[in-house]
């Protein structure tokens, strides 16, 4: 484990991760006694009392917005899927358009960074949802384009889209 407070680590890896883990998985993760982690966690709910809280429900845990700034955030979250789209959520956009379904692990792989956010910012606007469940290990979500994605560009199918480029031979 790194040299990091076990709290602190909880804390950074419920802030990365992109749905709620039990306390098995952060058991797991940690690689700490499961009663280590569960105080941990405790600990954790304690120090959080301002903005961001953690949320214990049916087994599992996520770090959320606190209740009192849950108007802040949605005026926030509004103004912001009103803004055009940057070219990290187009860039987004174009993998799930031409890869699709494919899940998160998969966007970021071909991007080389962190996707969570472009992947919300799409969701809230319409253009992707859920297409069910990858057969892999864990079964992590996968995502599509929707048919708000298909009428907002004018397509009946993503058979629609343009060809991608060829890629160069000298190209890796």
């Amino acid at each position: 484990m790194p040299n990091i407070h076990l709290e602190n680590l909880i804390e950074a890896v419920l802030f990365a991760a992109s749905e709620p883990l039990s306390a098995k998985r952060l058991t797991d993760i940690a690689q700490q006694p499961e009663e280590a982690v569960l105080a941990a966690l405790d600990g954790l709910a304690k120090r959080l009392t301002g903005g961001i809280r953690l949320s214990h429900t049916s087994g599992t845990y996520r770090l959320v917005t606190a209740p009192d700034a849950a108007g802040i955030v949605q005026n926030f979250i509004d103004d912001t899927s009103r803004q055009d789209l940057t070219r990290p959520a187009l860039e987004t956009l174009a993998i799930i358009a031409y890869r699709g379904p494919v899940t998160k692990s998969q966007i970021e792989q071909i991007r080389g960074v962190a996707s969570e956010a472009m992947i919300r910012n799409l969701q809230s606007r319409g253009l992707i949802g859920d297409a069910g469940r990858s057969p892999e290990p864990g079964r992590p979500q996968r995502y599509a384009v929707s048919h708000s994605f298909l009428q907002h560009f004018g397509l009946t199918s993503t058979d629609d889209l343009p060809p991608l480029p060829e890629k160069d031979a000298h190209e890796n």
